[in-house]
């Protein structure tokens, strides 16, 4: 029996599907966490094989201690996964240290979490990037505005999510930034006039996608965040082929192997002399994790699958029978402010859009930020019929 350590399996909180999928497919499924047994659900619970607590999942002696633990009573582990970006290097250094060959380890961690590192593969994978300036002092980044102009964006070169990133527009907010911001290094990007389209893939082990699909980002996540932006965002009916392609090529670049990855992608709204024509396709940021939150359940709205399962069936067997059928809907996503007064309350919005929701949830703190306070998932056959669903939901009195 193989043995996996997945790492946080509790949170986010659809996560423990991955878990359940495992132990279907034969796997000893043991999971470390800092959130106590009997907190975690029954269907955690029944997916795992064992659970070790630890006071601080931030701590990583203890976390070493457990999957040390893991190895003196049930042998070499076999594979180590989180699946969560926060904990990607963690992932990699406990790989390293016990020496599983089933993901990355420390030596990958620059290309795939650094943002500066990802350009040269984008590249390599024959996509243009925007120019970049690493942050030092007021004097450099004036002088690489003055080669691109204003507005720009900065944002850490190793960060998680659209957490710290900010659009500058003019010298005041550039000083104002350098005067503010935290010790971590910062990367200075040229303004893209894009829409962000993904490719969220699973691949096998030979380097091989299983699953693509791909979401759509209406607005920008950056206001979403600094501004408290109502959320939303869309699973494409269709992926299309330019995005596959991309993505495609991208996944190839880099080297992925056994993962569910999330690729960004820019498509230019309009021409830009420095980076190409409307309608090309640039590289933004690779995410080597599933889409976050509660993407893979839109993946299996919209397409009708279990994309936890197919998931599993590549840890386990580095395939899966599993086939994406058809394309079934639009799945789209819109997540709203409790700090706002919509024209349409709960209650009318479940009157009047029950029908086309698949779910309905309130959203975990530690994601609100990025993903709004109520969310509202519906399958929708048509774009102008999902839009015409987000206006209405969004609707201020």
């Amino acid at each position: 029996m193989k043995n996996f350590v997945f790492l946080s399996p509790n949170f986010p909180a659809n996560y423990w599907r991955f878990c359940a999928g495992l132990k279907k497919n034969g796997m000893r499924v043991l999971g470390i966490g800092d959130c106590p047994y009997e907190e975690l659900t029954q269907d955690l619970r029944e997916s795992l094989h064992e659970y070790y607590k630890v006071s601080n999942l931030g701590n990583y002696d203890e976390v070493f201690r457990a999957v040390a633990f893991f190895t003196y009573k049930y042998g070499k582990i076999d594979y180590l996964e989180s699946n969560n970006e926060f904990w990607l290097e963690r992932d990699a250094k406990l790989r390293t240290e016990f020496n599983i060959t089933t993901g990355f380890k420390n030596d990958d961690m620059e290309k795939v979490k650094c943002k500066s590192k990802m350009k040269a593969y984008y590249k390599k994978a024959g996509l243009p990037v925007a120019r970049y300036h690493m942050v030092k002092d007021l004097k450099g980044c004036r002088a690489f505005i003055k080669k691109v102009g204003y507005p720009v964006v900065v944002k850490p070169d190793n960060g998680v999510g659209a957490v710290s990133t900010y659009r500058i527009k003019t010298d005041e907010d550039l000083v104002a930034f350098l005067e503010s911001k935290d010790d971590a290094q910062y990367i200075m990007e040229e303004y893209v006039d894009g829409e962000v389209q993904t490719y969220d893939g699973i691949i096998n082990f030979q380097g091989e996608p299983v699953l693509e699909t791909g979401n759509v980002t209406v607005g920008s996540l950056m206001d979403v965040m600094n501004n408290q932006d109502d959320s939303v965002f869309y699973i494409v009916k269709n992926l299309p082929d330019k995005i596959r392609e991309a993505g495609r090529k991208t996944v190839k670049a880099f080297d992925v192997r056994g993962r569910y990855v999330h690729l960004e992608f820019f498509v230019l709204n309009s021409d830009q002399p420095a980076l190409g024509k409307k309608g090309d396709v640039l590289g933004l940021e690779v995410n080597m994790r599933p889409p976050g939150g509660i993407s893979p359940d839109m993946e299996n709205f919209a397409n009708g699958v279990d994309t936890y399962q197919m998931w599993a069936d590549v840890m386990a067997f580095d395939k899966t029978d599993m086939k994406m059928d058809n394309p079934h809907y639009y799945c789209g996503f819109c997540g709203r402010r409790d700090s706002k007064n919509y024209v349409l309350d709960h209650n009318a919005v479940m009157e009047k859009f029950g029908h086309k929701l698949v779910m309905a949830e309130r959203v975990q703190p530690a994601l609100a930020g990025i993903m709004g306070d109520q969310t509202y998932v519906g399958n929708y056959d048509t774009e102008e019929e999902m839009f015409d669903a987000f206006r209405q939901m969004l609707e201020l009195k």
